[in-house]
């Protein structure tokens, strides 16, 4: 191999990553070059030397790849958790979220620059970090992070783009993490090459619009089915129709759109508007001229950019795929000849105090849950008289379902876990259980891996709450009465065990089953 300190540099882009000769000197263990990283020797893995020096001499941006001691440029730092957040409407979702909020707040950074992002979970589960703007290993420094635990990793943001980031505790919990609530979007402003319409006007925008298109669901089943039961724009039902957005004729606008997801497809679409320019993944070398609508899977994303028409009056903004606009995807763009700019919004979900939520939550008027149990119009009692003496409750998706079961004396139930993805490590990936945690007799099943079945035949009347341990946020309650009645009122609450306690119920019982789990596969 090359002397480190002659490695062929030349086609290293000297407005983002420095000069050849400077970054040879960074290659070879030197001091940097720059007040910003002084007395930084950024790359000095002997083993890697010659992957460094091919991909810092390519035509294509480099990797993501620095030293975890490297200086940053920006810093950023999210908090993970569990608890209710506010989607409007009287709607209070109880869920997992990003610092509060869903989505979590926006990060924004230039191209080049070196990002530290630190990982903090507040919650009771193992939580962590998936970055799509990071175009290196990011798994093994915040892919796992245990209640209470912070973690961080430090990279370069070589590629411009509209990018996701997400929660990625580990197995199959990954997906889940994310139909729970926790993501956000992550922009890299290029700084090599400007958007079109920029250059042809000479100035930045003058809106600047963030905004994330993300599903709410009701039941984890019904989140690993695709059936969303709001979709929303940046946290909110028809947070722009209530509150448009509000510009000038003849501004220039510029929307960095993300489709969160994590099912839906998304046609965007601005009424009375057709595009300049669009930019596939925001990257501005992916440039397409014109156009009514762009098209975005999950965790896709575009950069728009056009101009308010000399006409005032109201831009009606939505997907096209029209379903997800009746669930609360649409706003308002308006122009107004008085409106103030230059703006910016930014794709944060709605924040309240605890305060605040705890009064939101007393006078809502729905209470969603994916995992525990909400109000009885989205999570209505399954009853069964005399005549019925075997109920299924199936495992999915992270949820029981039904939440909720009204049954008679003699009765048998038995839980079926369909959760098929049962590899990697993380939150205790694919094996459920169902732990009576009150009433009048107890049950414990053991570790169901997918398929298996675990049956109680309950013969005392009464309320009995139940939890999985492996996932203690999961909730179910079986209600026993003698006689066929009208149907039970269940409170949206969940199983009344604190998750603590629930945490202790867990270890032991993992502890005690991995082993069975381990011989079954």
């Amino acid at each position: 191999m090359e002397k480190q300190a002659d490695l062929p540099l030349d086609g290293i882009s000297t407005v983002v990553y420095g000069k050849p000769d400077e970054m040879r000197r960074k290659l070879a263990g030197e001091e940097a070059w720059s007040t910003k990283h002084e007395k930084q020797p950024l790359y000095n893995d002997d083993d890697f030397i010659d992957i460094i020096e091919r991909d810092y001499s390519l035509e294509v941006r480099p990797t993501s790849y620095v030293p975890q001691d490297s200086v940053p440029d920006k810093k950023f730092t999210i908090e993970l958790g569990e608890g209710n957040v506010y989607m409007g409407n009287g709607v209070v979702y109880s869920g997992f979220h990003i610092n509060g909020k869903i989505p979590g707040p926006t990060m924004v950074m230039d191209e080049g620059d070196i990002v530290e992002m630190t990982v903090v979970n507040n919650g009771t589960v193992p939580h962590g970090a998936s970055i799509h703007a990071a175009y290196t290993q990011t798994s093994k420094y915040v892919g796992k992070v245990m209640p209470g635990e912070s973690k961080k990793i430090v990279f370069r943001a070589t590629h411009p783009g509209v990018f996701m980031y997400h929660c990625a505790p580990g197995g199959h919990a990954i997906p889940m993490h994310v139909i729970f609530g926790q993501y956000g979007m992550m922009v890299v402003r290029p700084k090599k090459q400007k958007y079109k319409l920029e250059e042809m006007l000479g100035h930045g925008p003058d809106a600047e619009i963030y905004l994330v298109q993300h599903e709410w669901y009701a039941s984890g089943k019904d989140g690993v089915d695709g059936n969303a039961l709001y979709t929303t724009f940046n946290g909110k039902l028809f947070r722009y129709i209530e509150d448009p957005i509000k510009v000038k004729p003849g501004d220039y606008v510029r929307i960095h759109f993300l489709n969160a997801g994590p099912n839906l497809l998304s046609t965007f679409h601005i009424v009375g508007i057709l595009w300049d320019y669009v930019y596939w993944q925001g990257h501005p070398e992916a440039v397409k001229a014109g156009g009514q609508s762009i098209t975005a899977g999950p965790a896709d994303s575009w950069t728009i950019e056009f101009r308010v028409p000399p006409d005032e009056g109201a831009y009606l903004m939505l997907s096209h795929a029209v379903g997800a606009t009746s669930k609360g995807a649409i706003g308002i763009l308006a122009a107004d000849r008085t409106a103030e700019t230059p703006i910016v919004v930014m794709a944060d979900g709605p924040e309240h105090t605890e305060a605040e939520m705890a009064e939101i939550t007393e006078q809502a008027v729905r209470i969603v849950s994916p995992f525990k149990i909400g109000t009885p119009d989205v999570d209505p009692v399954s009853v069964h008289g005399k005549d019925e003496k075997e109920v299924i409750v199936r495992i999915a998706g992270n949820s029981f379902y039904p939440k909720t079961v009204q049954i008679t004396p003699g009765t048998t139930v038995t839980w079926i876990n369909d959760d098929v993805f049962a590899y990697m490590a993380g939150e205790f990936a694919g094996i459920h259980n169902a732990v009576g945690t009150s009433g009048p007799e107890s049950f414990v099943s053991p570790l169901l891996a997918h398929a298996e079945q675990f049956s109680f035949t309950f013969e005392k009347e009464g309320e009995y709450d139940y939890i999985c341990t492996p996932h203690p946020y999961m909730a179910g309650k079986i209600v026993v009465i003698e006689e066929e009645a009208e149907e039970v009122e269940v409170a949206a609450s969940g199983t009344g065990v604190p998750l603590w306690l629930a945490s202790l119920m867990s270890l032991g019982l993992l502890a005690a089953g991995i082993g069975l789990i381990r011989k079954r596969n």
